[in-house]
Order: C-alpha cells, then sequence, then structure tokens
C-alpha cells in the first residue's frame, strides 16, 4: 500500500515484500541488525520506507559475498589422511 506524504511516496513492509522478495520478519531482523535503514514510524504504528531506503533494502538483500570455505568433517580428513 503505497502512501504518499507531503509528496514524498513511502511503501510499507508489504510493498517490499511483494517488490524484492524479502519476508516481513527478514525485514525487521535486518533493521534490528542496522543492515539496513530504519525506515519511519507512520501514525505511531506502521514503519514505512522511502524509494531511496527501498533501493538501499534491494542493494543490501541482492549483495554477494565470498563462500568462506568450510573445514572438512573430522571423519573426512581421518579417512584422507588428514591431521
Amino acid at each position: 500500500m503505497l502512501i504518499q506524504i507531503d509528496g514524498v511516496e513511502y511503501f510499507t513492509a508489504a510493498d517490499i515484500h511483494r517488490e524484492l522478495g524479502v519476508a516481513r520478519q527478514t525485514l525487521w531482523r535486518w533493521r534490528k541488525a542496522r543492515k539496513i535503514p530504519p525506515g519511519r514510524r507512520y501514525r505511531d504504528r506502521q514503519i514505512v520506507f522511502t524509494r531511496a531506503e527501498v533501493d538501499a533494502i534491494r542493494e543490501y538483500s541482492n549483495r554477494l559475498e565470498p563462500a568462506e570455505a568450510a573445514p572438512a568433517p573430522a571423519k573426512l580428513r581421518k579417512a584422507s589422511g588428514g591431521a
């Protein structure tokens, strides 16, 4: 549900879910961890985001990070003669 206040468009968590495919719970977890913009509280209740904030959320949700190689399980190390 797009909300317009003083000529500025604000987007709800449901809008972000539909547009970006980010679950509401994930969005709140990222906000709590300060990984995405906090948004603004509308009418003391609903958190809304500007287009720029939605773009920042999109960027964060589509990030690519190097995968760290996990150490081989102990069983495999022993079978291959490793330490």
